[in-house]
């Protein structure tokens, strides 16, 4: 299993869906995970060649440890890679030592141009890489049937026959609902947020892809009495740091009750903000499927969310929660729409309530990591 991310380096949806993968993967078949970052006891690590130095690109940086990656997974009877960062290196290792290569979709590069700003040439590099990698796959998982629609609009070459459509999933033994505002311990109220007040939270990197700014934005026509809690860091580029900084002072200039929270939390922290939230607020402008979705709603709660991508698939449009349809040239039209269906919550909480017990349960019933690992051990078969 070839990945970025892995505990305890995981700060994005990609890696955990690998991680919860793995677990579920070990009752089936033996796996051993390589990683890139620090060492770890869990998984193989793999750095770029140090002669790069640090100011090289950081495109070209990737590949290196990739490199290294694909020399590694010598012995193995299949490889899995997951998103371009590892890809050319799951693609090497097929061709080096003849054995099936799946690639698991979780994003498309030419789908998120506005990554040029982060990687500068390296974008291009990074687009590349994907593209050959997904082109010589023997197979490439789609987490949602609209990812499966745009891996073939924006690869046409690949046969449809070798995607397959598995889901990411959601452990509801883990996210579920928990006691709120509990000690001095508990993270909303070490923040000051007030526990007889709506709370309508966001949880995600600071990226052009997650929509952030768009949600601070619309936050201004929120109802007077919703709190807005920003679980919102690692920025992608200064300039999205800057542009946050500037949008979340001008807001706590308006109203009170709003609150950013810009470390990693711990995970047992993000469940206790998502337990007491009285709207999930999921403002992507792109998103193959959308994890974090998956743990509002594992938590009882309900979502209003943008219609991009695979997040029909997993929030269903006035019984989990509400849909917003996005344009990205009527981006106001949107922000409205996402103050409006967040409103409509805040004001009727036992609407919201009902869209939180719908969701909990399809998460729980719809999106087993049992029944994914399953799927992705057949295939696996089907390859060898």
């Amino acid at each position: 299993m070839m990945t970025r991310e892995y505990p305890p380096e995981v700060y994005g949806g990609a890696g955990v869906h690998v991680t919860e993968l793995v677990a579920n993967l070990r009752p089936l078949c033996e796996v051993d995970v390589l990683c890139m970052g620090a060492d770890r006891d869990t998984a193989r690590a793999f750095r770029p060649d140090p002669e790069l130095g640090a100011d090289a690109n950081p495109a070209i940086q990737t590949l290196s440890a990739g490199l290294r990656m694909g020399v590694a997974a010598e012995g193995a009877d299949l490889v899995h890679s997951h998103t371009w960062y590892t890809g050319l290196a799951g693609h090497l290792a097929g061709q080096l030592y003849g054995i099936p290569h799946v690639v698991s979709a979780h994003s498309l590069e030419p789908s998120r141009p506005w990554k040029a700003e982060q990687l500068g040439g390296g974008y291009r590099v990074s687009s590349w890489s994907e593209r050959t990698a997904f082109a010589g796959a023997d197979a490439v998982v789609a987490v949602s049937a609209r990812m499966k629609d745009e891996i073939l609009r924006v690869y046409p070459e690949i046969d449809p026959d070798r995607i397959h459509v598995i889901l990411n999933g959601i452990d509801t033994s883990v996210w579920s609902p928990v006691e709120t505002f509990a000690g001095e311990g508990s993270v909303l109220r070490r923040n000051g947020v007030d526990p007889d007040r709506p709370i309508v939270a966001f949880v995600g990197r600071i990226t052009r892809q997650k929509g952030v700014p768009h949600l601070v934005r619309a936050a201004r026509d929120f109802h007077p009495d919703a709190q807005l809690v920003l679980c919102a860091g690692a920025p992608d580029t200064p300039e999205i740091a800057a542009e946050m900084e500037s949008l979340v002072a001008e807001l706590q200039s308006t109203r009170d009750g709003v609150f950013w929270l810009r470390d990693m939390l711990p995970r047992e922290e993000v469940i206790e903000i998502l337990s007491a939230a009285t709207v999930f607020a999921c403002p992507s402008v792109y998103e193959p499927l959308g994890i974090v979705n998956l743990e509002a709603m594992a938590c009882d709660t309900a979502v209003v969310a943008s219609d991009v991508g695979g997040i029909p698939e997993v929030v269903v449009d006035g019984e989990t929660g509400t849909l917003v349809h996005y344009d990205a040239s009527a981006t106001d039209a949107f922000e409205a729409g996402l103050a409006a269906a967040v409103n409509d919550l805040v004001a009727d909480p036992g609407k919201a309530a009902r869209m939180g017990l719908a969701g909990k349960e399809r998460a729980r019933t719809r999106f087993s990591w049992e029944a994914i690992a399953e799927q992705t051990h057949r295939m696996y078969a089907s390859l060898l």
